[in-house]
């Protein structure tokens, strides 16, 4: 999927950045940090701008994000869990981004931004709560700036050595990914334990 990707983004441009950014924002899993480095090697070519690539990102995850919390809003779990699964949507991503958003508050939709798994489902439990959108939307985009920002500066300062280190980039997201989930797992049975008692 990885060479898909930076060929589509490579034939395509910032088009591509935007579409491919929408898909991931609405729980497609297109991983971001393969889309976003690629456009910073591109830019790093002189093929694209990197601050357009890096707007392009943010406001595509806004506006994939809002797609998101519409569906959620509108449909609710039968959507998601239904349909949702043709797309790569399962129970275990709504749990996860719904125990930081039942912790975290709206702060987790800024802070989730930025971390792998819970950031392309929290739109979800946030829909599904029907928080207030203009807040909702300014925190995602928030949120988004610096992490498309981190991706497409990883991309353009390693230029064309970029390939070398995609690989533990991957790996170190699907680590703190875990990280995430043992940290929801270990919440999520301390407060049922808290309850028992």
């Amino acid at each position: 999927m990885t060479a898909a990707v930076s060929n589509f983004i490579a034939s395509y441009g910032l088009l591509a950045v935007f579409v491919l950014m929408v898909i991931e924002s609405c729980g497609i899993p297109f991983p971001s940090e393969v889309i976003m480095p690629t456009a910073g090697l591109l830019a790093a070519g002189g093929h694209m701008s990197l601050v357009a690539a890096i707007i392009a990102g943010a406001f595509a995850n806004l506006v994939g994000s809002l797609i998101a919390y519409g569906l959620a809003a509108r449909f609710g779990k039968p959507l998601l869990l239904g349909p949702g699964r043709y797309v790569g949507i399962r129970r275990h991503h709504l749990e996860i981004a719904d125990g930081w958003f039942q912790r975290w508050g709206l702060f987790a939709v800024l802070a989730g931004r930025v971390l792998p798994a819970v950031r392309t489902y929290i739109s979800f439990p946030a829909g599904l709560a029907r928080v207030d959108l203009v807040r909702f939307s300014v925190l995602t985009f928030a949120g988004a700036l610096p992490w498309c920002a981190a991706l497409a500066l990883v991309g353009f300062e390693l230029g064309r050595n970029y390939q070398k280190v995609s690989d533990p980039i991957g790996k170190a997201a699907i680590v703190l990914a875990l990280l995430v989930v043992a940290a929801v797992v270990v919440w999520y049975f301390r407060g049922r334990r808290e309850a028992v008692q």
